[in-house]
C-alpha cells in the first residue's frame, strides 16, 4: 500500500500593503472626526472682512454681539449691564487671574462701534487685558 505524499506547505506571507491602507483609512477617519468635534464658542454673525485676518488657535472667552445688538458670552445671552460679571463667571470665578484671560470680540458688521467699545470697557473693568476682534478673510487675501 502506497501512501500519498503529503503536500509541501507553502510559507505564509504577511501582506503589508493592505495593512498600510487600513492605517491610512483610520488616520483620515480620525482627522475628519476630530474636525467635527471642534467647539464653537460664539454664535454665527456676519463678520467684517479683513485681508490680513488670521485664524486664532485658542481663545478663553468670546463676546458676540449680533445684528439685533444682543450680547452673548460663549453662546449664553447676557445683558450689557451684566457683561463683566458674566465674563468672570465664565472664566471660572473670582479665583482666576483675569489678566491672563483673552477675549475675542465677535461683532456683526452692522453693530455700532460704540457698543463694541462698551463691551471692551466692561471686560477691562473686571481685569481683562487681552482682546482680539474677529474678522472674516476676504476672497482674495493675497497681496496686491
Amino acid at each position: 500500500m502506497e501512501f500519498r505524499r503529503r503536500r509541501d506547505l507553502k510559507r505564509t506571507k504577511i501582506e503589508i500593503i493592505p495593512m498600510i491602507d487600513t492605517m491610512f483609512f483610520l488616520l483620515v477617519f480620525f482627522m475628519l472626526s476630530s474636525i467635527a468635534l471642534t467647539r464653537m464658542r460664539g454664535i454665527p454673525v456676519n463678520l467684517p472682512k479683513a485681508s490680513t485676518a488670521q485664524k486664532q488657535n485658542t481663545a478663553n472667552l468670546t463676546i458676540t454681539v449680533n445684528k439685533d445688538r444682543q450680547v452673548f458670552v460663549d453662546k449664553n445671552a447676557v445683558s450689557i449691564d451684566d457683561l463683566g460679571s458674566a465674563l468672570v463667571s465664565e472664566a471660572g470665578g473670582a479665583s482666576v487671574d483675569m489678566s491672563k484671560v483673552a477675549v475675542i470680540i465677535n461683532a456683526d458688521l452692522t453693530v455700532p462701534h460704540g457698543l463694541v467699545v462698551q463691551c471692551i470697557d466692561d471686560a477691562r473693568s473686571v481685569g481683562i487685558e487681552h482682546f482680539a476682534i474677529a474678522t472674516s478673510p476676504t476672497a482674495s487675501s493675497g497681496g496686491a
